[in-house]
């Protein structure tokens, strides 16, 4: 998700570093720009993991994959599927010579397998209208299918070295705790963060670049969720949430994630049925993965509907050829 970066000479956690004092808020700068960013971008090149994506060969287009596969799934899980795709299609025209059903059957269980079928509708636009390489361009990437402002903005900061702000979950956590004061951002992306994210920027390209990988891997790593490890933030003496006493969240529920049950397993049951058969298969076949007919038959048209799934002849279906 990140730039290439030098290898961290110290893990994400550090058992030597030294705890931060309490500071009474009277006491305690402002937390601004230009005082996070040089902290910040200090501690990430001591202690950014190690990872693929960020690595010189990767290049744009490992950056980009790596983005669609981190996109609701951890990096433990994505780490697999992302060294298996790339060994597979290293350029976006290998990727794109493919049928979009050898996408969806690549991509496992990450889960949201829409993503596949965008990361490969994403390499044959990459492939027609831009010779094979990831445009460098924000406008252009935000053009290409499947891609939204997240992924342009992350694919051509990380990519490319370019100045934008690259808002997500963790550097919003990063911002609503170390410069707003509150524990938890709002469920969805403000206007009122964007405007921040950006006046956080700072003024040099590269350095830019360097600030929104650093505080994204800082959100990763310490300024968590839960069990958030303040002693080794790198601006924990300025954080205007840890200064308020660390306040409990006061806004609307946070959305939590379920799984068991859902149609969301449903459709997980019936494409692994899919992507193992590596060639057609019965309905008798796909009943069998899920007890509840009604809920199993409106994950199969869903799937069908998403293009996921091409229904054939005599009851038979199979991984989209394209």
């Amino acid at each position: 998700m990140t730039a290439p970066t030098k290898p961290p000479h110290n893990g994400p956690t550090d058992p030597t570093a030294p705890a931060v004092p309490s500071v009474p808020a009277s006491a305690a700068p402002a937390a601004s720009g230009e005082s996070l960013h040089s902290p910040v971008i200090d501690w990430f090149d001591e202690h950014a993991r190690d990872l693929p994506w960020r690595r010189p060969e990767a290049g744009a287009w490992g950056v980009m994959v790596s983005e669609f596969m981190l996109q609701q799934t951890p990096v433990n899980r994505a780490l697999p599927v992302y060294e298996q795709w790339m060994a597979r299609w290293p350029r976006p025209a290998d990727l794109a010579a493919e049928a979009p059903g050898e996408a969806v059957r690549a991509w496992g269980r990450l889960g949201y397998p829409r993503r596949a079928l965008r990361l490969h509708g994403a390499a044959v636009a990459i492939t027609e209208r831009h010779g094979g390489d990831v445009p460098a361009d924000h406008a252009q990437l935000l053009a290409l299918p499947g891609i939204g402002e997240y992924t342009a903005a992350a694919v051509a900061s990380f990519a490319y070295g370019r100045r934008h702000a690259v808002l997500d979950t963790n550097v919003r956590r990063v911002f609503a705790r170390a410069v707003t004061g509150v524990q938890y951002p709002p469920n969805a992306t403000t206007a009122a963060e964007r405007k921040l994210a950006r006046a956080l920027l700072p003024d040099d390209e590269a350095r830019a670049a360097r600030w929104a990988a650093a505080s994204m891997e800082l959100g990763a790593l310490v300024c968590t969720a839960r069990n958030e490890a303040c002693h080794r933030c790198p601006i924990a003496a300025q954080c205007a949430w840890r200064l308020a006493g660390k306040p409990e969240h006061d806004g609307p529920p946070r959305r939590g994630q379920t799984y068991a049950g859902t149609d969301r397993q449903v459709r997980g049951r019936l494409l692994a049925v899919l992507r193992e058969a590596h060639g057609p298969v019965p309905q008798a076949a796909l009943d069998r993965v899920w007890h509840e007919p009604v809920q199993r038959a409106r994950a199969l048209d869903g799937l069908v509907a998403d293009g996921l799934v091409e229904p054939l002849a005599d009851g038979m279906y199979r991984l989209p050829l394209g």
